[in-house]
């Protein structure tokens, strides 16, 4: 046993979707990822996915082989799972860094070219190890990631200007401008189809739009509602609206109308290297869960 990878996302959930929901919340990009997939994806082509399609896969250990993970699983229980999306680092669930050594070679013998990993510290220097190994890639720190989970709802005092509304099909073109300019200022690579994510947003009501004497002054955005569970973002105020606490007031409108609509565990990423955000979640009641880093790959630098 050992790596298996598929790119059947029900294929995926089937075998590994109890372990992912054992621990939701710091499974919740996978989890809402494949479950808008599985909605609005189309059904994969018989025979091995292409190089460019999502690739999804976990973990059995080898009979007679412990499985290094929170809760001991059985010899034949599912421990460790990752996800590949065009466009987006390799993300890693929790995982010991052997067991991510054995995922970078199991993904270069595939012929995957790969931008970057998405992991615990330990997990993704491990995999860039043994991927700069085969591949000849050198890794770098993109991001240093905190993943925070809603404790008490706590609006600010006073309350910004403005109100609250769900963005419309209307509000489309708005969306696809600032979804990008997103994109653009927290450095990701911009492959994404910000028309197509809009769209995906409008078809679940996952925009609401902070408006200020009758005009859109920032945007944020949930994720669909998967086990229970909600992940806020993007959240964006255009340069010239910040300072007004905007996003403060989104944000506590998205997170309100989660928990109104029953959702158990609301969830956000940050990065660390933005104080600014990283302290305004935490006064609105959002509590650290777990540090994360990107890597991105390239070239290996000579001296």
């Amino acid at each position: 046993m050992g790596w298996f990878s598929t790119g059947a996302v029900d294929h995926f959930l089937a075998e590994a979707g109890e372990f992912l929901r054992a621990e939701r919340v710091r499974n919740t990009v996978i989890l809402t990822v494949t479950e808008s997939l599985r909605v609005n994806g189309p059904a994969p082509a018989d025979g091995p996915p292409a190089r460019d399609a999502p690739l999804f896969g976990y973990w059995r250990p080898a009979p007679g082989r412990s499985a290094p993970s929170r809760s001991a699983p059985s010899q034949n229980q599912v421990s460790a799972a990752f996800m590949l999306t065009p466009g987006f680092p390799v993300l890693l669930t929790h995982m010991s860094p052997q067991m991510a050594a054995d995922l970078a070679s199991h993904l270069a013998a595939s012929g995957r070219l790969l931008q970057g990993i998405n992991a615990e510290e330990e997990a993704a220097w491990a995999f860039a190890d043994v991927w700069r190994q085969h591949i000849g890639d050198g890794a770098e720190v993109h991001r240093r990631m905190r993943l925070f989970r809603l404790g008490t709802l706590m609006p600010p005092q006073p309350a910004p200007e403005g109100t609250s509304r769900p963005a419309t099909p209307d509000d489309r073109a708005l969306l696809i401008d600032w979804l990008g300019a997103f994109v653009i200022e927290v450095g990701d690579p911009p492959t994404q189809d910000q028309g197509a994510a809009a769209d995906e947003r409008l078809s679940y009501g996952g925009i609401t739009i902070w408006e200020a004497d009758g005009a859109p002054v920032s945007i944020a955005g949930v994720t669909r509602t998967v086990a229970g569970m909600v992940r806020v973002g993007p959240v964006y105020t255009p340069p010239a609206q910040r300072g007004h606490g905007y996003a403060a007031g989104a944000t506590v409108a998205v997170s309100q109308a989660a928990l109104d609509a029953g959702a158990t565990d609301i969830l956000l990423y940050t990065d660390l290297a933005n104080p600014t955000s990283n302290a305004l979640y935490q006064r609105l009641g959002y509590r650290p869960v777990e540090d994360r880093l990107v890597l991105s790959f390239g070239p290996a630098k000579t001296p």
